[in-house]
């Protein structure tokens, strides 16, 4: 592990500088829209896999949401690329460690630890975003086990993973509570992966499934209630889509505070303009407030606070908005340069913009964090409550 013990701070400046220097390089040989292997092994050459997947051999050991949101801050910072493949790999080898089965551990724990196997996550379908209860891939009883027919969307690492987390309707008519999740390997027969070019150069899928077999040894959690297994994923993980957005943001303030401290318009540094200054100093402030609410999310998830669905979606709609309008400032004061391709900015703009979108949308986050405000009134109790809220928490393109 070539990333130093110490303090949060510590690890923090240490990740930032391993992503720049050690893993950017990586990352940029890579292919865009797809799997980056070299990029996974070193990774876990660099002991960041390590701290997500914290357990030693096959154990179910657990890292916690501070740590997770400080790597991806860190990653995101010094390489986009880097921490988009630890988000991954994370959102889709969680629920085999949270949720698998013995083998399921043995055969996979290892391999994702060490970044030789590459986790998806599917949910997501073309007519089933934002809400859990849509979902429609079926899983049709047969013997022992069933068959599984029709779409995933947006999936995660497709079509480069070895195994895909798959959320599958096991009884008709049931909402959320019908659905189960399998653990679908790779080279299942009738299982078809293809690759969907993104405006943000991340590798996702589409998967195709045409009377794909599963048994309940491919079960992770219980049967119907796979959205347990999804919710406690995502509510570990949603925080740091904040927490990404931050470290964007905050590469993208850096490059500006520097680029108009030496750029000279009018006879003066452009720093040296009110409009300008201010600007920035709105954005620092921006920045600095959804670092303190990505942070108070993971302690709340870590803590066991009851409200941390709520605090998560604020979370990530108040840093992912913020990103994405101190990006567009910092683009703005580098003028055509920041148009350039391979710029820090040009390429910053384009990845900020999917977290809006990922792990549900702004306008779900919103919708999440109204339920909680009502949920104790009477249209709070006739919606559903907290349920409903975790219901449309756990979607999104994924």
């Amino acid at each position: 592990m070539t990333i130093a013990e110490g303090t949060l701070t510590d690890l923090l400046t240490d990740v930032r500088r391993v992503a720049s220097e050690r893993l950017a390089p990586i990352a940029h040989a890579g292919t865009d829209g797809r799997v980056n292997r070299d990029l996974l092994r070193a990774l876990s050459t660099e002991g960041v896999l390590g701290m997500l997947f914290p357990g030693h051999g096959t154990d179910g050991a657990q890292t916690t949401a501070e740590t997770i949101c400080l790597l991806r801050e860190a990653l995101a910072y010094g390489c986009v690329e880097a921490e988009v493949a630890l988000a991954m790999q994370g959102i889709g080898g969680y629920p085999v460690l949270q949720s698998g089965q013995r083998h399921h551990l043995d055969r996979w724990l290892g391999p994702l630890r060490e970044g030789t196997a590459v986790a998806a996550f599917a949910l997501t379908e073309p007519d089933a975003g934002s809400g859990a209860a849509a979902l429609r891939l079926e899983a049709v009883a047969d013997g022992d086990g069933w068959r599984l027919h029709g779409t995933k969307m947006w999936t995660t690492n497709a079509p480069d993973a070895d195994f895909y987390t798959t959320f599958a309707r096991t009884t008709q008519g049931a909402g959320a509570r019908g659905v189960t999740a399998f653990l679908v390997p790779a080279d299942s027969p009738g299982l078809k992966a293809t690759s969907v070019e993104l405006f943000a150069p991340h590798p996702i899928g589409r998967l195709d499934f045409d009377s794909v077999r599963v048994t309940r040894a491919d079960v992770l959690g219980e049967v119907d209630r796979g959205f347990r297994v999804a919710m406690k994923t995502f509510d570990l993980f949603r925080p740091s889509v904040g927490a990404a957005a931050v470290g964007m943001a905050q590469a993208a303030l850096d490059a500006a505070v520097r680029h108009t401290s030496q750029r000279q318009a009018f006879g003066q540094a452009l720093g040296r303009q009110q409009a300008v200054a201010h600007a920035l100093s709105d954005a620092a402030t921006k920045l600095e407030a959804s670092r303190l609410l990505v942070r108070a999310a993971a302690a709340a998830h870590d803590s066991g606070d009851g409200r941390v669905t709520a605090k998560s979606a604020m979370a990530k709609l108040f840093a992912t908005e913020s990103a994405q309008q101190v990006i567009d400032t910092a683009f703005q004061f580098h003028g055509a340069s920041g148009l350039r391709a391979g710029h820090l900015l040009e390429g910053l703009y384009r990845e900020i913009r999917a977290s809006r979108i990922f792990e549900g949308a702004s306008e779900i986050q919103r919708d999440i964090i109204a339920r909680d405000l009502y949920r104790d009134t009477p249209i709070g109790r006739r919606a559903g409550g907290t349920a409903k809220a975790a219901e449309l928490s756990a979607t999104g393109a994924n």
